[in-house]
């Protein structure tokens, strides 16, 4: 075992389970790690695993020919993103949200948002988790309140809600609810281009304030604009399961006006 690894496993004080560990280093959910360790294909110091164990500083522990260590330790991060910070990986920007974030190690966003929109914003290191959750096959949720700048009425939701010609497309049915005079909710299960503001424009609304509230299971909830926490245990399970029969390809979906 390398010095790099005795290391990293030396900075925890106490014995975790194999399947958190798995959890946590990005390999799969807890349930999935119970079955590939039931089904034999995780070993400890070159045994086969039990379900239910626990590991200890100075194990090291396989899934295949794969040896896992905390330097593969998967982050996500809930960043509620202010206004004005730009979601790229540019390095010239000097307002993008890497900047913005300065964390530790190497991480992107899940997901963009433009550079007037806020809330919810998902960074991480796994790319297999940002393409399982971005691809538009997937139909995974994202929510959204979003202020226009005139007084919505049944006409408006009914549209939004069937679908709108954009970007030489009729955007996907979704649900939309009016929650005041100029506000109103809108779930997408897909990610086009600027969306929401072309939609809106496609209909003679202009977008004042666009937030982004949900992704999945994932909320905004109480986190203060420019701040970010990490996923919960509970969280990242939940996501898991959620994602556990997405593709991480590229699925193409004709879209049709009903």
């Amino acid at each position: 075992m390398s010095n790099q690894i005795k290391k990293e496993f030396s900075r925890q004080k106490e014995s975790v389970r194999l399947n958190k560990y798995m959890s946590e280093a990005g390999i799969c959910s807890r349930r999935e790690a119970d079955k590939m360790i039931e089904s034999g294909r995780v070993f400890v110091d070159g045994k086969r695993a039990e379900v239910g164990m626990k590991i200890i500083p100075g194990q090291e522990v396989t899934v295949g020919k794969k040896r896992i260590s905390k330097k593969d330790e998967m982050v996500v991060l809930a960043v509620n993103k202010p206004a004005g910070i730009v979601c790229t990986e540019e390095k010239r920007e000097r307002k993008s949200i890497v900047r913005f974030l300065n964390y530790p190690i190497r991480i992107t966003y899940i997901g963009r948002l433009d550079k007037d929109s806020t809330g919810l914003l998902l960074m991480t290191n796994n790319g297999d988790i940002i393409n399982k959750m971005m691809r538009a096959g997937n139909r995974h949720e994202k929510e959204y309140k979003v202020t226009v700048d005139k007084e919505i009425d049944q006409k408006f939701i009914q549209k939004m809600s069937c679908g709108v010609p954009i970007l030489d497309t009729v955007t996907r049915p979704c649900k939309v609810e009016k929650i005041g005079k100029y506000t109103f909710s809108i779930i997408l299960t897909q990610g086009l281009n600027r969306q929401i503001r072309r939609m809106c424009e496609a209909l003679g609304y202009k977008v004042k304030e666009l937030k982004r509230l949900r992704i999945m299971n994932i909320e905004l909830g109480n986190l203060k604009e420019g701040e970010y926490r990490k996923l919960t245990d509970r969280e990242l399970n939940e996501l898991y399961e959620m994602m556990k029969d997405s593709s991480n390809e590229t699925v193409k979906t004709p879209y049709k006006r009903n």
